[in-house]
């Protein structure tokens, strides 16, 4: 039997590499995406051409009524999920703290925290075997910034991805005897569209260089560690963390 995984922000860079690998290893995928129906619609085609099975749909999953809608589409489509790729998020312009806004940081946390937890909350009650489910496995993509801060571009973003980190670790405590892994991925410097999202569409490129493998990573790297934490080859790793950053 198929097992269904829901990405969120599947429509673009990490996201929808995931799903492409997802489709391709047998999962039937859904694509949640917030705006960009196009882009999801060609990530869903290309799944069902390689063989495999998608759907996509729209939400902004940092809004809770669009959560339960998404989760009561999924069960009405596929049945309940197996799996949970937490990946939308945003970063805005590269800033300093002095000159970030209230605004700017609620739709930060909204959009890479809250997001996390309602999808969150919604699995845990289809997949947990305390509500008679079967068991699964969240991924949550975090960042490297967790660890570096991200200082004179991003600290809003870095503390909304350290708070992932905590998320990650909290939750893989509390659900362990539930049948129900949940681990962390840390990109760092690859090549998706979110730089331009901060004003750099070139951010790697310019930073590359400092990098022990002195290069970008591709989106399919990160994928395949957000696959393997999915699958059964990582059956006794949760509350873990693969950090995927060309050694940063």
């Amino acid at each position: 039997m198929r097992k269904t995984l829901l990405i969120t922000g599947a429509s673009r860079g990490i996201g929808a590499a995931t799903a492409l690998l997802a489709g391709k290893r047998g999962y039937n995928i859904c694509v949640n995406y917030l705006s960009n129906s196009e882009a999801a619609s060609q990530i869903v085609n290309q799944i069902k051409t390689d063989g495999g099975h998608a759907v996509a749909y729209q939400a902004d999953v940092s809004k809770e009524a669009e959560v339960l809608s998404l989760f009561q589409k999924i069960d009405r489509d596929f049945g309940p999920i197996n799996a949970l790729v937490n990946n939308a998020g945003i970063l805005e312009t590269q800033s300093r703290v002095d000159q970030m806004d209230l605004e700017r940081l609620m739709r930060i946390f909204n959009k890479n925290v809250v997001s996390a937890f309602l999808c969150t909350r919604e699995a845990i009650k289809r997949m947990s075997t305390r509500y008679g489910g079967s068991g699964g496995a969240i991924v949550n993509v975090s960042s490297i910034a967790a660890r570096t801060g991200s200082p004179n571009e991003y600290v809003d973003y870095a503390m909304s991805k350290g708070a992932i980190d905590t998320f990650t670790i909290g939750l893989a405590k509390e659900l362990a005897a539930e049948g129900i892994r949940v681990n962390g991925v840390r990109p760092g410097f690859i090549y998706t569209d979110i730089h331009a999202d901060g004003g750099e569409p070139n951010r790697v490129d310019r930073i590359k260089e400092t990098l022990p493998m002195q290069r970008g990573g591709q989106p399919e790297e990160v994928a395949n560690a957000i696959l393997w934490l999915l699958s059964e080859e990582s059956s006794f790793s949760t509350g873990s963390f693969i950090e995927v950053t060309g050694g940063r």
